[in-house]
């Protein structure tokens, strides 16, 4: 077999009538009563249905799952949380994820969310009313990333002091040297002269503040009343302030996600640093499956997938190993920052996986503490690049063909970029433009493939000639 042309190729026929989401039902404002009442946060909720027509409204009042029954009869396609940045938290996001793996009756997330918040309920609406999409094409970042992905870049080394990298054009050269120790000032000037487009960070976080160095002494970024400010070693204070769109990914920093009050991180970096989308922990992270696998798809990816997009694959992916793993862990609710032991043995399904029975409790740990923030139909989207392999969906008649071909040979299914918690690996997911019914697999089920209502997931088939698989599926027509 041609390792330099490694195909995977899955093929659907579906007899079934799709069922196409009603306009009416593709995006949905879950909302508490009395915050929907109130008038400023009354025209949140007005201008995000003013700019996804059809929004349907649902109002809460006691508890979220009261959302639930009119969640599941729509089924929205985007599921927007809108809530007062006192209001959230870790035990809110919880529920979020867990709320919206219940739209239907399978394990997996049922709708693409994010959670709209803000300093007040201007600035919320603010952050709604951008409209415009986001093409990255400038990172910054304070550590390191596959550079070879994007157009333009700079990271400073977390783990090594005075290391830089750094790329100025598509097809530049990469190239390593040297800066200061610290390096808080030129870490803020890429987000308020530089303008990147994605801002990328780990280390060490809190709630109100990210940690430059993670095994040097380093300066600060830190957030009070809405204002994101640099401090560095000396005490010097470098104010941030930029209306620049941007994506932010804090992929390995605890806490940066957790939005209790005004003073939050999160609240912060949407206020002053002109950030329209982000993900953050809510809790401490110590396993990393949930933030470091955004690279996976987002970053090393380019252009396949929406920032949002990307979330959910990755939740689809970890809710995928959990699972798989071991049977019956995702009845488990852990409260958020805890962690629990799945108490079934490691399936030799997951050992395939490359799952350890040790990973139980982390992959229990990251499922319901990463929060994305912002509107879930933003179109953040990667400048594209030539990625490691190729996957295109195509329909003639009821029949869908999913291609993957990879472009790296034998290693067109390695991780791309092995920095971080958790690397590698991730499956391939296709997110389905409509909803389909009920799907019969008749040819291929040794690869192991899930085809869900709104996405295909292959485990990933890692390094070697690639395969090919073929799935036809016989539909049932609607009444």
């Amino acid at each position: 077999m041609n390792l330099k042309k490694s195909i995977l190729t899955c093929v659907l026929l579906t007899i079934v009538a799709l069922f196409e989401c009603k306009a009416a039902g593709s995006y949905a404002i879950v909302v508490r009563e009395k915050v929907a009442t109130d008038p400023e946060w009354k025209k949140v909720v007005e201008e995000l249905r003013a700019k996804h027509a059809g929004a349907v409204t649902v109002h809460w009042e006691n508890d979220l799952t009261d959302a639930l029954p009119k969640l599941q009869e729509i089924h929205p396609s985007f599921t927007c949380f809108v809530t007062p940045c006192t209001e959230s938290g870790p035990g809110f996001v919880a529920q979020v994820h867990r709320l919206t793996r219940q739209y239907d009756d399978d394990i997996y997330t049922d709708t693409r969310w994010g959670i709209v918040t803000g300093y007040d309920a201007a600035s919320a609406l603010k952050l709604v009313k951008f409209d415009q999409p986001i093409t990255v094409k400038k990172v910054s970042s304070g550590t390191e990333f596959a550079m070879e992905m994007v157009e333009q870049g700079i990271w400073y080394d977390e783990l090594v002091k005075n290391k830089t990298v750094s790329k100025q054009t598509a097809e530049g050269e990469v190239v390593e040297g040297e800066c200061p120790t610290d390096t808080t000032q030129l870490i803020a000037d890429t987000l308020s002269d530089w303008k990147s487009d994605l801002f990328i960070t780990s280390g060490h976080g809190f709630k109100q503040g990210w940690q430059i160095g993670f095994r040097y002494k380093n300066g600060h970024f830190q957030s009070k009343d809405g204002q994101l400010f640099g401090k560095d070693t000396t005490g010097k204070i470098f104010p941030i302030n930029s209306d620049h769109p941007r994506v932010y990914l804090p992929i390995g920093n605890c806490s940066i996600g957790c939005v209790e009050n005004e003073n939050a991180y999160t609240i912060a970096m949407m206020k002053s640093a002109g950030v329209k989308g982000m993900i953050g922990y809510t809790v401490p992270t110590w396993y990393g499956y949930a933030g470091w696998g955004m690279l996976d798809y987002f970053v090393e990816q380019p252009g396949r997938y929406t920032l949002n997009e990307a979330f959910l694959a990755n939740q689809l992916a970890l809710v995928h190993r959990l699972e798989t793993s071991f049977p019956g862990a995702m009845k488990m609710s852990p409260n958020p920052g805890k962690t629990s032991r799945a108490h079934s043995p490691l399936t030799p399904a997951g050992k395939a996986l490359g799952v350890k029975q040790s990973d139980a409790p982390g992959l229990l740990h990251d499922r319901d503490v990463l929060a994305y923030y912002g509107d879930p139909a933003l179109q953040a989207i990667m400048s594209s690049r030539t990625p490691a392999y190729d996957q295109k969906l195509t329909k003639d008649g009821d029949v869908y063909t999913l291609t993957v071909t990879g472009k790296r040979g034998e290693k067109s299914f390695a991780p791309v970029n092995t920095n971080g918690s958790q690397r590698g690996g991730r499956p391939i997911i296709q997110l389905l433009p409509r909803r389909v019914g009920q799907v019969e697999i008749l040819d291929g089920k040794e690869h192991a493939p899930v085809v869900a209502d709104d996405f295909i997931l292959i485990p990933n088939p890692g390094v070697g000639e690639g395969m090919t698989l073929r799935f036809r599926a016989k539909a049932i027509e609607r009444p």
